[in-house]
């Protein structure tokens, strides 16, 4: 069952010690004040305690509708109503739309090889625009997200992105990023709405019958990521938990393969998993291990556990090739920049830079070509 959650959720267990939830001194009473006015206010609306909200449920309320006790200062105990991320879906049976895995005989890694043409050739159309249109993430730390003090985007994805643009213009700056979720990222590459999309993409076969990739410029593997001390330590411990995934991922995809029973939070992006987790919505999230070394990166009491799981080889993803839009001069474009970040050792700076808290620099995926005749 699949439940589109538009209202609010309550959310239950401990805190993040351990605990109920504690607020001290005069905010604690500050608190608690705002809390019954609120409640107050529910109850002068009809809004009684135990509505049932679309997506939700009466009694059975799943995944993200227990309920957190926050205690305030000589006030009773009441029970704190926490949103759930707009658009996100409860699901305790296997989506119909979920990202399928790959046949085992399928090879989706071979790419175009690099040519010797100039942008003037490979890209003519982008050279006339002057600008490269990018769709990435904006909240994937590490990745692409928004530097606090600057306000500008910044991240390995984003560095690739003004590497690819360097060599199509001369200049790193002719770029325009435009905010995509992981469920409209192959839609927007089908309309025509960017040129690439740089948003650690897993290279699939079921994505390469809508778009086409470059090769190989991160190799990623799934892994969970917990709270602390919640005993989750392996895949096989999400049995019966709720976990928390980004939609249109392929994340999902090992948890239904895996386990029996299983109940899924699919949100827009991985910070509204952060939040999630966080609010004790979910027990787990996971996701490829680069995303989650970002996330525990804002949250010291997330830790990530359990074995690598399936290999995620991400690509730059291309809108398919046709008579209208050529992109095989684009795929070429990518893949030379590719070559010369690996033959030059910027690969190796952006990685040192940003994901370095992996472990030791593991060398860019080396390519496979697409064999063409002469």
């Amino acid at each position: 069952m699949s439940a589109r959650v538009g209202g609010a959720a309550r959310v239950g267990g401990p805190g993040r010690a351990g605990g109920a939830a504690r607020v001290g001194g005069a905010a604690r009473a500050a608190l608690g004040g705002v809390l019954v006015a609120a409640l107050a206010f529910g109850a002068a609306c009809g809004v009684g305690d135990d509505e049932v909200r679309p997506g939700v449920g009466g009694p059975d309320q799943g995944a993200a509708a227990e309920s957190a006790d926050i205690v305030g200062a000589g006030i009773p105990e009441v029970e704190a109503v926490m949103p759930l991320p707009a658009g996100a879906v409860v699901s305790t049976d296997i989506p119909d739309n979920l990202p399928r895995e790959d046949e085992e005989n399928c090879d989706p890694l071979p790419s175009l090889r690099p040519d010797d043409a100039p942008p003037e050739e490979r890209v003519p159309r982008i050279l006339q625009r002057g600008r490269l249109i990018v769709g990435l993430d904006q909240g994937s730390n590490l990745f692409s997200f928004r530097d606090p003090a600057s306000g500008q985007l910044t991240g390995f994805d984003v560095d690739l992105a003004r590497e690819i643009a360097a060599d199509i213009f001369g200049d790193p700056r002719q770029v325009e990023f435009r905010s995509l979720t992981s469920a409209n990222r192959l839609e927007a590459l089908e309309n025509d709405q960017v040129d690439v999309v740089i948003r650690s993409m897993s290279i699939t076969c079921a994505r390469r019958e809508r778009v086409t990739f470059s090769v190989p410029y991160y190799q990623a593997y799934q892994r969970v990521l917990t709270v602390r001390g919640s005993g989750i330590t392996e895949i096989e411990h999400l049995e019966g938990k709720r976990v928390c995934v980004a939609a249109g991922t392929t994340s999902a995809s090992r948890l239904w393969a895996e386990l029996e029973r299983i109940t899924v939070l699919s949100v827009n992006t991985w910070a509204d998993c952060l939040v999630a987790i966080q609010q004790n919505q979910v027990d787990a999230i996971t996701t490829d291990d680069a995303i989650l070394v970002g996330i525990t990166a804002q949250d010291p009491y997330l830790q990530i556990v359990g074995p690598q799981l399936d290999a995620e080889p991400y690509g730059v993803g291309i809108a398919k090739s046709t008579p209208e839009n050529n992109t095989d001069g684009l795929v070429r474009q990518v893949n030379s920049t590719l070559e010369r970040i690996r033959a030059d050792g910027t690969w190796n700076r952006m990685y040192s830079t940003w994901l370095s808290g992996l472990g030791p620099n593991p060398g860019m995926p080396e390519p496979r070509y697409i064999e063409e005749p002469r």
